[in-house]
């Protein structure tokens, strides 16, 4: 695998524009076509991803602008997966999101994935930058789906199904000129909660059991990607209008990420107490392994104090050689089309922020 060499970078989502939450409404009530909403993604993503652009970045993506879910949106276009309203959001602190989820409704099959047109869309519009697209790991669909057991009665099939399905659509993505792929899992967050874990546990699973089959399927999916694709994952703990679900260090889970998952560079979220100390880090053996540390906020318009952010990345550092480090902000900007509580100039900022530290620290 090749090193990763993208030291200033960011999750990938980012706040819809007035204009485009209109459009998206509109289109809701049966005021727009299809055609029309995808006119005004279109003129937004194309002013987002030269924002990006000016500010520095090298890798760009389409801000997540034509999903209104990180997750659901795009799990919804795999072969027998449909969407479905459970009655019930997901719980954050303090808030719950509206109601969405997925269901399985017949064995998984490969068919050409709806967004590989928005991959091209946005890979027209990043010229001389890299193209960046995030996906949901394929452990979100057994995570956040519900199957029909009639399906599967065999959960063992449903997980090769997984593996098969993700490594037909990765290589599309691929065909299609995709060369940075990122995948986003809250599962891991999950597993570094000690509160989260017994939940799992009171609710029948094992915790232990799916982190081995989550590296699998992730491992089998990835068996044949070429060399020049690089391959990133995100571990998030939860972000909806600022808010979280999970708290914990990354200790119980290091050794298996940082060990065991064949990809390039890992996303992690620094920016509270809640995230514990970079002591985890010391579980990296791989050199070409780069840790992306996400210092910066993205829940809060706050700008972070450069100097404390060069001393946080200091302190990373006596874990891990700052060559295999890289910084962005925790998460992204908007991982649900509500977005989080900060303004679009604050976002910017940050982002411009992240930029600057980084050609300090790596000039």
């Amino acid at each position: 695998m090749a090193q990763f060499t993208y030291k200033a970078d960011h999750v990938g989502s980012l706040l819809r524009p007035l204009e485009l939450k209109e459009a998206r409404s509109q289109f809701a009530n049966g005021e727009i076509t299809l055609e029309e909403l995808r006119v005004v993604e279109d003129k937004a993503i194309a002013e987002v991803v030269q924002k990006q652009k000016d500010v520095g970045l090298k890798a760009v993506t389409d801000g997540e602008f034509r999903r209104a879910w990180w997750h659901f949106d795009f799990l919804e276009g795999l072969g027998g997966v449909e969407g479905s309203d459970t009655g019930d959001g997901i719980a954050f602190q303090g808030v719950q999101t509206k109601s969405r989820s997925i269901k399985v409704v017949e064995k998984l099959f490969y068919q050409p994935h709806r967004e590989i047109e928005f991959f091209k869309y946005l890979q027209e519009q990043a010229g001389d930058a890299t193209a960046k697209y995030a996906i949901p790991s394929p452990s979100m669909l057994h995570f956040r789906g519900d199957v029909d057991k009639d399906v599967y009665p065999d959960e063992e099939e449903y997980f090769k199904d997984i593996a098969k399905v993700y490594g037909e659509v990765i290589k599309d993505f691929y065909d299609a000129g995709c060369r940075y792929l990122q995948l986003d899992d809250t599962s891991w967050g999950y597993f570094s909660s000690k509160e989260q874990v017994q939940k799992l546990i009171d609710s029948g699973k094992d915790p232990e059991y799916l982190q081995d089959k989550y590296i699998e399927v992730l491992n089998t999916a990835l068996k044949d990607r070429p060399e020049d694709l690089y391959v990133t994952m995100h571990i998030c703990r939860g972000n909806f209008r600022s808010t979280w679900i999970s708290s914990g260090g990354y200790e119980p889970v290091a050794e298996r990420l940082f060990g065991d998952l064949n990809i390039d560079a890992f996303f992690l979220e620094y920016d509270s107490d809640r995230a514990g100390s970079f002591e985890p880090l010391r579980h990296v053996k791989r050199k070409d392994l780069t840790i992306v540390l996400g210092l910066v906020t993205s829940k809060t318009g706050e700008l972070e104090n450069p100097d404390e952010v060069k001393a946080r990345i200091k302190e990373a550092s006596e874990y891990l050689p700052l060559e295999q480090l890289a910084l962005s902000p925790q998460c992204g900007f908007a991982s649900t089309e509500e977005g989080n509580v900060l303004a679009e100039d604050e976002q910017w900022k940050k982002l411009q922020s992240v930029v600057d530290i980084t050609k300090e620290v790596w000039n």
